[in-house]
């Protein structure tokens, strides 16, 4: 799209919502014309009107449509005070009393109820505005008071599209800007005031003469400026929010009937000879939804239409033929509403499911929560509230890194806290100057105090794939032992980072007892909450671990994912300790199950002089980690039956952590 045919969306949008906002003032003759189709003295014909409002209507997508529904809905509960303060700028100079205030209010829903109905090609909605007793009475006394011989409709249909009229002098207006004028107002929207503002003062002065406009005269008499209607429409847009999206619509559906020509010569008012302009689509995988979004209070509302989305997919796996595990991201850009809500329709999620589809991902203000759909049989809606930092702040002393967010689900309409498959939320990182990002961990806000499970930094996001939903954020998660002085020049470090990213604790007391053997539940857990593979719903039927036992959900998902075996089909033997060898095979298998593309070099065994004491059934898991550097000899040797400590658990955590 040329920087004028952009530039025309945000102006045109203006003189658009002039048009649905006019009040269409007019007598019994006029509109009988408008219906009846019998010919206008008007500069411009009825017909020539009607059919151009149609051009219009049928370049609107489904998607465009409800933006003008959304606009004749939130219009309908308006109440006088709001509008009264809307339309102050011009009510000032009518100076109407109650009774004509409360008319103008009436007119104001009906005339705006009519900009959904005429998309669905009914204008007998007009007749009912027309044969209204109360407004055929207010607009007698405005012509009154601006001595005027009446208004028409003939007189606002050549105010707005009379080849003197409003769309005339816009047209004119961006053909004679140049190129910089032109990036100048697309960035600057004082300055597209500024253009709407000029386009309207030539036209109030077509107010006498061969092509004078009964409206500019009735205005001029009354006392109305430029200045006055601009304010008007920018109050529409400031106070009823659906406005500037039914406005903009209406442009988008203007620009592709009737686009603007590209060598700056001004396109007459009515298009021909231009380049078409064909609709701005999405890139496939990222789908802009940002002008579905209606904010009511605090709360903001995502509005798809199903077939837009459907169309969405078909966009993404047709640039993907042949890929699996597709994304579909709906990007709704930013939102200024503390909550937000997403509501995917149950046609959304089967449609995904069959077309292959294996995530949708909601992304506004730098956040982004992706939700793998193929768990779902159901409509399911996502709602995210940014709270107060004291959520977090006044629990902690910690620094906190990001804002604090809250995440629900609904499936079916019921609330849902635990998923099969985690879904992933990134989140955008804040004030992180001074803070050390190894440190940083996202933190699940549970019962006042803090719970740390990690995530991978990336750039100015973190990335943690949950399971459950609650309240979190970030945090520098600095943590202290009094007692790894010994193991400091080695493991200092990792034993600091994997202590706060949650996935190692110390004992108490400040004690983190880096020389104690590890057992096979305790590295169960590290290796899960470092690898971000918890899930709740994950179950284990060994007979020696209870359900109710710490351990318990960390040795069911590692044993669902064949990354540590029982020591036979029905014990897992939780206390026992676990040995170097072992605990390189269990890294190397959960570390395969996240990236199956690794690869094992077989001569990475070479270096270790003991590798013949490895058992037959760890060598390949040894290998694996051997030849990724997930483990180190120590003077040529591997030690594989030793007894791992706590502090090389964490060495070959924090590794694994950095696995690329």
């Amino acid at each position: 799209m040329s920087l004028k045919k952009k530039l025309a969306v945000s102006t045109l949008a203006v003189s658009m919502a002039a048009a649905s906002v006019a009040g269409f003032p007019f007598s019994s003759e006029g509109l009988a014309k408008h219906l009846n189709g019998v010919a206008s003295a008007a500069s411009v014909s009825h017909d020539t009107v009607k059919n151009k409002i149609k051009a219009i209507y049928s370049n609107l997508t489904v998607t465009e449509a409800t933006y003008l529904k959304a606009y004749s809905t939130e219009v309908a509960g308006l109440s006088q005070d709001k509008f009264d303060e809307i339309f102050a700028p011009v009510l000032g100079k009518l100076e109407l009393n109650n009774e004509e205030k409360a008319t103008s209010l009436k007119l104001f829903k009906s005339v705006s109820s009519v900009v959904y109905n005429v998309y669905a090609d009914d204008f007998d909605a007009l007749k009912e505005i027309r044969y209204d007793v109360d407004n055929v009475k207010l607009f007698n006394s405005i012509a009154a008071k601006a001595q005027v011989e009446g208004l028409t409709f003939d007189d606002i249909l050549d105010f707005f599209f009379a080849t003197n009229g409003v769309e005339a002098e816009l047209r004119t207006l961006l053909g004679s800007k140049s190129n910089a004028d032109l990036i100048n107002i697309i960035a600057n929207p004082e300055s597209q005031k500024t253009l709407v503002k000029d386009a309207v003062y030539k036209v109030l002065q077509h107010k006498t003469g061969a092509d004078g406009l009964t409206v500019s005269q009735a205005v001029y008499n009354l006392g109305i400026t430029a200045d006055d209607i601009v304010k008007t429409f920018n109050n529409v847009n400031t106070e009823i929010k659906s406005a500037k999206q039914a406005a903009q619509a209406l442009a988008l559906g203007y620009i592709r009937a009737y686009p603007l020509t590209t060598d700056g010569n001004n396109g007459g008012g009515g298009g021909g000879g231009g380049v078409v302009t064909t609709p701005v689509t999405s890139t496939p995988g990222v789908y802009d939804v940002s002008r579905l979004v209606t904010v009511v209070g605090n709360k903001a509302t995502l509005n798809l239409v199903d077939a837009d989305v459907l169309k969405a997919f078909d966009a993404l796996v047709a640039a993907n033929a042949g890929k699996t595990g597709l994304t579909l991201t709906l990007d709704l850009g930013t939102v200024n509403a503390a909550t937000v809500e997403v509501p995917l329709s149950k046609a959304i999620i089967e449609a995904a499911k069959a077309k292959g589809i294996a995530n949708i991902a909601i992304s506004f203000n730098g956040l982004t929560v992706t939700i793998p759909v193929t768990q779902f049989a159901e409509a399911v809606t996502l709602t995210v509230t940014t709270e107060a930092d004291t959520t977090v702040t006044s629990i902690t002393t910690l620094k906190l890194a990001s804002k604090v967010y809250s995440f629900d689900l609904t499936v079916g309409g019921v609330a849902t806290t635990t998923f099969k498959q985690p879904l992933t939320i990134k989140l955008p990182l804040v004030n992180t100057t001074g803070l050390d990002k190894e440190l940083l961990s996202v933190a699940k806000i549970v019962y006042g105090q803090l719970q740390y499970h990690g995530g991978v930094v990336d750039g100015d996001y973190i990335v943690e794939p949950r399971d459950t939903f609650s309240s979190y954020a970030v945090v520098e998660n600095k943590v202290t032992f009094s007692d790894i002085a010994t193991v400091q020049a080695w493991a200092g470090r990792q034993i600091q980072v994997v202590a706060a990213k949650g996935a190692i604790e110390g004992i108490g007391s400040g004690k983190f007892a880096p020389k104690s053997n590890v057992t096979r539940a305790e590295f169960a857990k590290m290796l899960i909450r470092a690898l971000n593979l918890e899930n709740s719903t994950a179950t284990e039927s060994f007979s020696d671990v209870a359900s109710t036992a710490w351990y318990a959900p960390y040795v069911a998902v590692a044993a669902e994912k064949g990354i540590i075996t029982g020591r036979s089909a029905s014990t897992f033997d939780p206390n026992a300790t676990i040995t170097r060898a072992e605990m390189a095979t269990m890294i190397s298998r959960a570390v395969k199950s996240l990236n199956p593309a690794a690869s094992t070099d077989a001569s990475a065994l070479s270096k270790f002089s003991d590798a013949a004491k490895i058992s037959a059934s760890l060598k390949d898991g040894v290998a694996f980690a051997a030849s990724n550097n997930l483990v180190i000899g120590n003077a040529g040797k591997f030690n594989p039956n030793d007894t791992a400590t706590r502090a090389e658990a964490a060495v070959i955590i924090y590794r694994t952590i950095n696995f690329k």
